[in-house]
């Protein structure tokens, strides 16, 4: 059975429509149960409408705490039997309301090598920086700031010539290509996750291993 799953997000959408349209090739043997975003006016809304796929959108500034707009989620992502969560450009904080529920079962796409760069401006932050090699990194979420044990990383040469805009279109070029592929591991039972160490099975059935720096 395809595994059901929620995309949160609050902006384009173009790593929801990656999935989405994973999901039409016979590509990823998922379920999109449920949109979640903060955002009405998001582009990623209509995104979801054109695939057909229902949308919870709400206004924080409606609820009198994060909690509590959390509640409201949570209860729609129960009833609608989900059972991963893939945040893809979601610009709010999650609390324990959602990770617990969600332990192991919740990942989020970062565009730097983590644990260099977390929090926002990631790609901005590697330039300031004066990095040769930067990437992006699917990881679970356990309520740090990107903090959650590694699934997988791409790693990126920075041009000379780089902008923040070319990097970023060359960052989101490979979260398209990377996010679908690890939302399709685990939906075949493929990742496992001890501590902070992950491991992922491949077709071949060889073992390879993720291991976060300390």
């Amino acid at each position: 059975m395809a595994l059901r799953v929620a995309v949160f997000a609050s902006g384009n959408g173009s790593n929801f429509q990656a999935i989405v349209d994973a999901v039409q090739a016979g590509k990823l043997d998922v379920t999109i149960e449920l949109l979640v975003c903060d955002k009405p006016q998001a582009p990623v809304v209509a995104r979801a409408a054109g695939a057909g796929v229902e949308a919870f959108v709400f206004k924080p500034k409606d609820y009198a705490s994060r909690e509590a707009y959390e509640q409201e989620i949570l209860a729609k992502l129960q009833e609608k039997q989900v059972e991963l969560v893939v945040l893809a450009g979601y610009m709010r904080i999650i609390t324990h309301v959602l990770v617990e529920p969600f332990a192991g079962r919740m990942i989020n796409i970062h565009p730097s090598l983590l644990p260099s760069f977390p929090g926002v401006n990631a790609i901005d932050q590697a330039l300031d920086y004066g990095v040769k090699v930067t990437g992006v990194t699917v990881h679970f979420v356990d309520g740090g700031l990107d903090s959650g044990p590694i699934i997988a990383q791409r790693a990126l040469d920075i041009l000379p010539d780089d902008t923040a805009d070319s990097l970023a279109e060359r960052i989101h070029r490979v979260e398209q290509e990377l996010y679908p592929q690890v939302i399709s591991w685990i939906a075949a039972d493929k990742v496992s996750i001890d501590g902070r160490r992950v491991t992922i099975e491949s077709r071949a059935s060889s073992i390879r291993t993720v291991d976060d720096a300390k």
